[in-house]
């Protein structure tokens, strides 16, 4: 089986916790897993909703979008190769607005929107289509069957409805192995059954996007 423990945790914890487990680092600061970090720049990932335009990293393309009091869209965030420098914050460019539906688009996501329509796809892309990710994905399917895998991340929140807790790329990757990642489009969010379901939009401000994803 597939865990995910959080990667500021004493590893002596976890090793009591998860006797015989591997454990795997999947962040930015990892050794060979590194390529599943949303910060490891592949490069010709594509931008949703954005007329075949391409970014470097998954990270590059979710700050790129984001759009502030006084900067929209990062254009140079979407060609990051450094996996540095990729945070856009409140300090520098002023309250957030939202996150854009695209490059060109005047249509303004919440967070929840956001997580749906930009970060769930733009990840599961890197998923199914970036040659080593899929190898290594694979790899760690075939020994999840035999042996447990702790995977480490700075967050550890699996359902990407909970906006209060920045949504964990290793979950998404236990997901998808699974098969159990996240299938859902914006027209199904605002399906008055489903959004009863969901935070409602008010409780899906903009001020959840500044700590997503802010140390994976």
């Amino acid at each position: 089986m597939i865990y995910i423990a959080n990667k500021r945790r004493k590893e002596e914890g976890i090793k009591k916790q998860y006797p015989n487990a591997i454990i795997l680092d999947v962040t930015s600061k990892a050794g060979w897993a590194q390529q599943l970090s949303p910060f490891y720049p592949h490069g010709r990932i594509p931008i949703p909703n954005s007329d075949g335009m391409t970014g470097m990293s998954v990270e590059g393309i979710w700050q790129g979008l984001k759009v502030f009091e006084t900067q929209g869209v990062s254009y140079s965030h979407f060609r990051n190769t450094s996996m540095k420098g990729l945070k856009r914050t409140v300090r520098n460019f002023g309250k957030p607005l939202g996150h854009s539906y695209g490059t060109k688009s005047s249509k303004l996501l919440d967070y929840l929107e956001a997580r749906i329509a930009i970060y769930l796809p733009t990840y599961k892309w890197v998923l199914e289509n970036v040659p080593t990710v899929m190898d290594l994905v694979e790899r760690i399917r075939t020994k999840s069957l035999t042996t447990d895998i702790v995977f480490l991340d700075y967050n550890t929140n699996e359902d990407y409805t909970n906006l209060k807790s920045p949504l964990s790329h290793a979950a998404l990757i236990k997901l998808y192995i699974e098969g159990r990642y996240p299938d859902i489009t914006l027209d199904q969010l605002h399906n008055s059954e489903f959004e009863n379901k969901c935070p409602k939009s008010t409780e899906r401000n903009t001020s959840g996007i500044l700590p997503f994803l802010d140390e994976i």
